[in-house]
């Protein structure tokens, strides 16, 4: 009897109460919220701070002071001129190759399968490595790329060196490396559609361009909600690529926001201008992500009414 009521004891051993166990599971999640606030509260206290590191003494708050210069500093207005094309170039291109590669690719076949794969091996480069490959490639006095344009009569084509050309260079550089993540979103929302819409517009004749202008497109519509808010986060936070190419240059041509800030941090030792940057660049991210998971959020629900 006594062998049986042992037998039946739950078994030894440590254990954590119902009610601890959701805090317990959401500790590390917790722990890596605090690592991201400490330094944004950081940037957020130094940026209303007149703070260089060359004049540790002298720091002191100016109380919005950082800020209220940009309101009359061109090299401010100039990064967000510039931060803004770039995003908006990169991710329109990126989108549209992106979309095209992927409704190339969207039927199953053994073909098409393996060359949307082959199509990811951009995404397993580094972006600050990919940068220095293709900025071997278009060095103007030996590169595989320089070779090509002088073949075709481009014989002077100066790639990332010239301030006319560097802008298209990084955005091509960018083009290759993120449009693939891109194609892989779109590609698996395009297959994962419906088909009984599809196979009623073939049967009653419909054109390509109206079943996809009325039928892909709406359907496809949160898939490249997604893409483009992943992207266009990315593309005004840019950095890697930027500096690897051309460091900001020539002159102030490439100067984005992030580029901007780590000058400003590195070489001119201003903390204060250079946090003050980092808190608009999360305020313009912050603005817009919001305005993209509104979208999202409205569609999804759209959708789920239609249903």
């Amino acid at each position: 009897m006594a062998e049986t009521v042992a037998a039946k004891r739950a078994p030894s051993g440590f254990r954590i109460s119902k009610r601890v166990l959701p805090y317990v599971l959401s500790l590390p999640a917790l722990l890596v919220c605090i690592g991201i606030l400490i330094p944004f509260i950081t940037a957020v206290i130094s940026s209303f701070q007149r703070y260089r590191l060359s004049q540790p003494w002298a720091r002191k708050f100016n109380w919005g002071e950082n800020y209220l210069n940009f309101f009359t500093d061109p090299s401010f207005w100039n990064t967000l001129k510039i931060s803004l094309v770039y995003a908006g170039l990169t991710v329109v291109l990126e989108l549209l190759l992106g979309l095209a590669i992927a409704l190339l690719l969207q039927k199953r076949s053994t073909v098409n399968n393996f060359i949307s794969i082959m199509l990811l091996l951009p995404l397993m480069t580094a972006p600050a490595l990919a940068a220095l490959m293709w900025k071997l490639m278009t060095n103007p006095g030996f590169g595989i790329l320089s070779y090509g344009a002088s073949l075709i009569g481009l014989s002077d084509f100066r790639w990332a060196s010239s301030p006319s050309t560097a802008l298209f260079t990084v955005v091509l550089v960018d083009i290759w490396v993120y449009t693939p993540f891109i194609m892989i979103l779109l590609l698996a929302g395009l297959r994962s559609l419906p088909t009984q819409p599809f196979e009623a517009a073939a049967l009653d004749g419909v054109p390509r361009s109206f079943v996809f202008f009325r039928i892909t497109l709406p359907m496809l519509t949160p898939y490249i909600l997604t893409a483009t808010l992943f992207r266009l986060l990315d593309s005004i936070q840019q950095f890697d690529i930027i500096y690897a190419m051309t460091q900001g240059g020539p002159g102030d041509t490439l100067t984005v926001f992030q580029v901007e800030a780590y000058l400003n941090f590195f070489q001119a030792t201003n903390v204060g201008r250079s946090a003050a940057l980092m808190i608009i660049l999360w305020a313009i991210t912050y603005f817009l992500s919001n305005l993209f998971i509104k979208n999202w959020l409205r569609l999804r629900e759209r959708a789920r009414g239609e249903a």
